[in-house]
């Protein structure tokens, strides 16, 4: 037990190590965009970051994902990788079907994932979270900042007829 809580323990800071590296990828990439004026308050232009955060993201969970699943092949649980993947996203994904069982021996190491998986999906939806509010508030600061330009109307109307537009309130 101590062994498997060992193993499992430096795969999870491993794993931590690897979300900690997707995450910087992409604030960095996001902060780059910005910069350059890139990122774009539109409906396609919030889907499009939203799409490749998530991609980024899932690219880093898969990468865990693998991690484990060569530690399984190689402690011997599985004959081959895509056997090993297979359980491997069941487990970290914490769906668990059970039609694939690990042995007693090494059975911990399943949950341990299991937890893993929880923890780097979670700080993935985090991630998600984080970057829509922004635009968000982005979108929302840039509307309040049109409203109140010289020369125009200082009402809710104008923000209102912003909102209608597609892609910012729709």
């Amino acid at each position: 037990m101590i062994a498997n809580l060992l193993i499992g323990g430096a795969v999870m800071m491993i794993c931590l190590a690897i979300q900690c590296l997707f995450v910087g990828l992409t604030l960095g990439e996001l902060k780059m965009l910005k910069q350059r004026r890139l990122i774009h308050l539109s409906w396609y232009g919030a889907a499009l970051i939203l799409i490749a955060v998530m991609s980024i993201i899932l690219a880093g969970n898969l990468v865990q994902i693998s991690l484990w699943a060569g530690l399984f092949v190689w402690l011997g649980e599985w004959g081959d990788f895509s056997t090993a993947f297979y359980h491997s996203v069941v487990n970290f994904s914490t769906l668990g079907y059970g039609d694939l069982v690990m042995s007693s021996k090494r059975r911990l190491l399943g949950a341990l994932e299991a937890l893993n998986g929880v923890l780097m999906i979670g700080l993935s939806t985090s991630l998600l979270f984080a970057v829509l509010s922004k635009m968000m508030q982005d979108a929302w600061a840039s509307m309040e900042t049109l409203a109140t330009m010289p020369g125009k109307k200082h009402t809710n109307d104008t923000v209102d007829k912003q909102l209608d537009k597609p892609g910012i309130g729709k």
